[in-house]
């Protein structure tokens, strides 16, 4: 798997308040084969130890951002904008790489040449996240394995692409994805299901979501992104229709708002 480019890669940790796990990412970026790494991290003024956990590492830390942000999107954007490798990959406070995870990730990006991006499996507590399909973004979310982690893009796609969307609280990485994908149809792949690229701890953002706070954020997000409204009003019938059991907790007038900001 040898290739002759070594290209440098900008890794992104945003953390906040996470002492018990932070010092596992940073370890797994350390310990990575491939050295050509410029590593930023971005602390939300953890009032914990996080910090000083951090500063442990600052030798092999290219530079540390801790000052309030406007959540966890915010905080990725200042990252990006910090970055400067060849290609970008964010990974969270308390999700690891495997050792040759970027050793990888470098070879796919000199094997073809043309890709923006690419997606490599992850481990979660259930099970394997494996593949792409983008032709899934239409009508799922479903399409790729995992944003942080397993997700790499080229730092000139990323900039064409532009920052996350702070519009967005709960799923910018989707509305991400789908101007990355269908606006600007960037060229993208996954790499071999069986190289598992790292490990998605539990406990993020979207497992602590209402359910339709979740659900409407993403249909707005279509429709902002210009998909056909009555695509859309067809695709939220089906999943109400498959979530039934959800419907108890749905607040009509907030529902009727909502359908109201998708027909208009």
């Amino acid at each position: 798997m040898k290739l002759t480019k070594e290209k440098k890669i900008s890794l992104i940790t945003v953390v906040l308040n996470d002492e018990d796990n932070i010092e596992k990412t940073i370890s797994s970026i350390i310990n990575q084969t491939h050295k050509n790494i410029e590593y930023i991290i971005v602390d939300g003024l953890s009032k914990d130890r996080t910090l000083p956990k951090i500063k442990k590492y600052k030798k092999y830390i290219n530079k540390i951002i801790s000052e309030k942000d406007n959540g966890l999107y915010d905080a990725m954007n200042k990252g990006l904008k910090q970055s400067n490798g060849d290609i970008v990959g964010i990974i969270n406070s308390g999700d690891i790489y495997y050792k040759n995870t970027l050793k990888h990730v470098n070879y796919y990006f000199n094997k073809y040449p043309k890709i923006d991006f690419i997606f490599g499996s992850v481990k979660k507590h259930w099970g394997t996240l494996k593949g792409f399909k983008p032709w899934k973004i239409f009508f799922t979310w479903f399409f790729y394995t995992s944003h942080s982690t397993g997700f790499f893009i080229t730092k000139k796609a990323a900039k064409k692409n532009g920052l996350y969307k702070l519009k967005y609280k709960y799923s910018s990485d989707f509305d991400y994805f789908y101007r990355m994908i269908v606006k600007n149809k960037f060229k993208g792949m996954s790499a071999n299901e069986n190289i598992i690229f790292g490990y998605f701890r539990p406990g993020g953002i979207s497992s602590k979501l209402d359910y339709w706070t979740h659900f409407y954020e993403k249909f707005i997000i279509r429709k902002d992104n210009k998909q056909n409204k009555y695509f859309i009003l067809m695709l939220i019938t089906l999943k109400m229709i498959r979530d039934y059991k959800m419907l108890k907790l749905i607040k009509w007038k907030s529902f009727k708002k909502f359908i109201f900001t998708i027909l208009k």
